[in-house]
């Protein structure tokens, strides 16, 4: 029920991710009435691998994790992650309100054993092809030992889409061993010392879209500031490149000619493709979908949870924390 555009686009990214993966099931949690009327105006849907779980409650966008938490106890966010807790479903995909998300994912779910808080992770595109980023903004002061957990997680979730021993880097001011701050440099100490991981050093922000770490470490508040300024960026220069192909009579005709590798680039790019945080570290799979996804957003938000399943993701990080930190 949550997103800015509410539980429209949902449904028809649900209905298309049933139409591209016929193994898949999917249970819409939120308000029947409306999930029914949206449903019924879509063509061919399979309803015998579409259900709906009613909530009668929603949390809003601006609404405090607090409030969440304690005053909505049927609220459509908590009701899907608690069929998830009771292994009614194997992932839960929101794009509602990113707090209240995460303190329900902690209090419903629990984290694994050796994890102390869980880190939003998602692909950042590099020239060399995608980095994991974390954390993106679940986690504004973190620890060093929260840096070294959000590594290990970090180094899994990297191994689970095929990279292997993935390069583990901290985010820094420089690459130097007496740059940063104090968290960073005890930080280094650790993943220094972590059995198994393969941690290449420090990494500016340059480095980091160069492709020099497969898995790039830093606190919440740094993430969430690199990776809105990214897509702000990004937008920024595909429109400087429109008007300057807009100018004059030439421009135009250079653009026709530039137009299919535009499109190629922006297609590559495009920040719908990448849609889907993970939360890690806790009991179950949950994805974060940004709020302002669309159609094409969501389903690549489904497609991260279905990747997730298929490498039993939590199993698989629960293991490797047994192996270094337990």
């Amino acid at each position: 029920m949550g997103g800015d555009f509410g539980p429209r686009s949902i449904v028809q990214a649900s209905i298309a991710c049933l139409s591209a993966t016929p193994s898949l099931h999917l249970t819409l949690v939120g308000q029947p009435s409306l999930l029914e009327e949206l449903i019924s105006g879509q063509a061919a849907v399979d309803r015998a691998r579409l259900t709906i779980t009613p909530a009668s409650e929603v949390i809003t966008m601006d609404e405090k994790p607090s409030q969440a938490l304690r005053g909505k106890p049927d609220s459509s966010m908590r009701v899907a992650l608690e069929l998830l807790r009771d292994e009614k479903v194997q992932a839960c995909v929101s794009a509602g309100n990113t707090g209240a998300l995460m303190a329900l994912s902690r209090y419903v779910l629990k984290t694994l054993p050796g994890i102390d808080r869980p880190a939003m992770v998602a692909a950042i595109p590099t020239q060399r092809g995608y980095c994991q980023l974390l954390d993106l903004g679940a986690n504004v002061d973190c620890s060093a030992e929260h840096l070294l957990q959000f590594a290990i997680m970090g180094s899994v979730a990297a191994e689970s889409l095929g990279i292997v021993r993935p390069r583990v880097a901290l985010l820094n001011i420089g690459t130097e061993d007496i740059k940063g701050n104090q968290q960073v440099k005890l930080a280094a100490s650790l993943l220094q010392q972590a059995r198994g991981l393969n941690y290449i050093g420090f990494v500016e922000g340059d480095g980091l879209y160069r492709g020099e770490a497969d898995v790039v470490v830093c606190d919440g508040f740094v993430g969430n500031i690199l990776l809105k300024s990214s897509e702000g960026l990004a937008t920024m220069i595909a429109a400087r490149i429109e008007a300057l192909f807009r100018q004059n009579l030439l421009s135009r005709v250079v653009g026709a000619l530039a137009l299919p590798l535009m499109r190629r680039l922006q297609a590559d790019l495009a920040p719908a493709r990448h849609n889907g945080a993970s939360f890690l570290g806790l009991q179950g799979i949950v994805v974060k979908s940004h709020g302002s996804a669309g159609v094409q957003g969501f389903q690549s938000a489904i497609q991260r949870a279905l990747i997730e399943i298929q490498e039993d993701l939590p199993r698989r990080l629960h293991g490797r924390l047994e192996d270094l930190l337990l």
